[in-house]
């Protein structure tokens, strides 16, 4: 016995080590404990998401201050005539974009405050908001606030200090709006944007993927009672007689163990021809198979009035026939020698169909179901007709009051205990189409401001189209097809990222989608109609213009 860790009539030894304090709430490899584990992964990726985002604006920034250049030339000339140098313009811009950068920390302080309980419903924790538990946010809220002033503001600050006064003076300025810099911050922004577009998309079919797949049995229509607390052995006898009453009840049945997310599981060791072997074990009634609508393959179901089925009989499923070298035509029969040091071992009477109780991010494992007499069921699963429960909870509740008087009627659906499996993915989906969606806006700013400038620059060439007999939507489409252009760039750019990230996400579960093309191309219609939308706009402005305004001076 010591070989397998046990020492006969002293049960499982246990081993305790050190570890360190700040490393406890971060270790998913130790589960459990009054404080939840956080999975470090997920600190990580909120981490890129707020870093992204910040980028975006701050790129945003950038080329907005660009397109407000021409509005600030003529005071640019006027500060060098009066006898300005270049370094002072720079340190005015930068101050400005300092100054800017603090009132945007301040104000991100207060919405922070004002949608922390939001965000906290949306991560699923309770995250304080206190300078004096977490003092490093001082220097971390300043670090960011003057490495986002210096970035944010010094293209558009040396920029706007080399204008020439003679040159703005004579309206000769042209603007940087068409270079490579500015072109390469928007084709930026967008790469950030149809990426977190592309990833929600991904998430939110992984999920429904995960929710909505047959887990191998049927799992609608089924309630849940949590019968912890209670003599289960008087009371489950008496709640099946009276819910058998019940028109609306299909069936009842008992196990041991829930299904789903924070049900436990219960899994046995034990060494089988010489090999170790692991097995989830349920202790489940003789209904359970048939309630829970599981296949059976081969052999028989669990009998009642047979002896042999609470004391030695298991069903097992295929993925622990195939584990222990079985076949589907010998399986029944078979005897798990090993099992017990002493006394009969178990022996199979039936295998049922792989079905999942655990994640789809996990292989379905070697599993057995037993009815031994010294167990006793804790859930209670009840199956009911299709359609509205609420009656058939109310009589549920009348018929558990009157057998287990004092005690509250705890119930929950089947599906919904399956489903909060990928509660972790539910939420990571939800951030990121949050972050998502602001992305697209600040990119759609960037943009404005970007079309602005470049319609600026060519105010004389509209002008001088509209009087040659262009029409408004030629003029749109001759502004509109360079930034279009920039966003099938940056989705080029973004799909193959995208897809390398998402592709390496899906393979952490061991059933997933396939990255299909049409989540790619809905992600960038949907980032070009927004794109072609906001730059249209502009563009429609600056073809409404009169061209008088633009050649009066000519």
């Amino acid at each position: 016995m010591k070989e397998r860790g046990v020492w006969k009539g002293e049960g499982v030894p246990v081993t305790y080590r050190l570890q360190p304090i700040n490393k406890i709430h971060t270790n998913v490899e130790i589960s459990g404990g009054e404080v939840a584990t956080v999975d470090p992964q997920n600190i990580w990726i909120l981490l890129l998401i707020a870093s992204g985002i910040l980028l975006i604006a701050i790129i945003n920034f950038t080329t907005l201050s660009i397109g407000r250049s021409a509005s600030r030339a003529k005071e640019v000339g006027i500060r060098k005539v009066i006898g300005s140098d270049r370094t002072q313009l720079a340190k005015q811009f930068l101050t400005e974009s300092m100054l800017l950068s603090l009132i945007s920390v301040a104000v991100g302080l207060g919405l922070a405050y004002l949608f922390l309980p939001f965000f906290n419903e949306l991560s699923g924790r309770e995250l304080s908001y206190s300078f004096q538990t977490f003092p490093e946010m001082v220097w971390l809220l300043t670090g960011v606030t003057l490495l986002t002033g210096l970035i944010a503001g010094s293209y558009p600050a040396f920029m706007l200090s080399g204008f020439q006064p003679i040159e703005v003076f004579k309206n000769k300025i042209k603007l940087g709006g068409s270079n490579w810099f500015t072109k390469s911050l928007v084709t930026t922004q967008f790469v950030l944007s149809s990426g977190f577009v592309i990833a929600t998309l991904v998430i939110i079919n992984q999920l429904d993927f995960l929710q909505s797949s047959n887990p191998g049995f049927d799992k609608e229509n089924i309630i849940v009672i949590d019968a912890e607390g209670t003599n289960t052995s008087e009371v489950y006898p008496l709640f099946r007689e009276a819910l058998k009453q019940n028109p609306s009840v299909v069936g009842i049945a008992a196990s041991e163990l829930g299904l789903g997310a924070g049900q436990g599981w219960s899994q046995a060791g034990f060494p089988y021809k010489g090999e170790d072997k692991d097995v989830y074990e349920y202790y489940v009634d003789d209904d359970y198979i048939k309630v829970m609508g599981i296949e059976l393959l081969a052999g028989r179901d669990f009998q009642i009035e047979r002896q042999d089925d609470v004391n030695r009989s298991v069903i097992v499923n295929e993925s622990m026939v195939k584990d222990f070298g079985w076949t589907m035509d010998d399986a029944v029969g078979q005897e798990l020698t090993g099992y017990f040091e002493e006394g009969t071992n178990p022996r199979v009477i039936g295998v049922v169909k792989d079905f999942h109780f655990r994640p789809f991010s996990e292989n379905v494992r070697p599993q057995m179901f037993h009815q031994y007499e010294d167990y006793a069921p804790f859930k209670f699963f009840v199956r009911i007709k299709a359609g509205d429960p609420t009656q058939v909870l109310s009589d549920l509740d009348v018929s558990w009051s009157k057998i287990a008087a004092g005690l509250p009627f705890k119930y929950s659906f089947l599906d919904e205990d399956l489903n909060r499996f990928y509660s972790a993915e539910a939420r990571i989906g939800s951030i990121i189409g949050w972050a998502g969606f602001i992305s697209i806006f600040l990119a759609c700013l960037g943009l404005i401001g970007l079309t602005a400038l470049s319609s600026a620059n060519r105010y004389k060439e509209i002008s001088i189209r509209k009087v040659l007999g262009a029409s408004i939507s030629n003029i749109i489409v001759t502004l509109s097809k360079d930034f279009i252009k920039i966003v099938i760039f940056a989705l080029l750019i973004a799909i193959p990222i995208t897809w390398y990230f998402m592709n390496d996400w899906l393979n952490n579960f061991a059933y997933h989608i396939n990255l299909d093309w049409k989540i790619f191309a809905l992600a960038g219609l949907m980032a070009m109609g927004i794109a072609f939308l906001t730059v249209g706009l502009q563009s429609l402005r600056a073809a409404l213009r009169n061209p008088v305004d633009s050649l009066k001076n000519e």
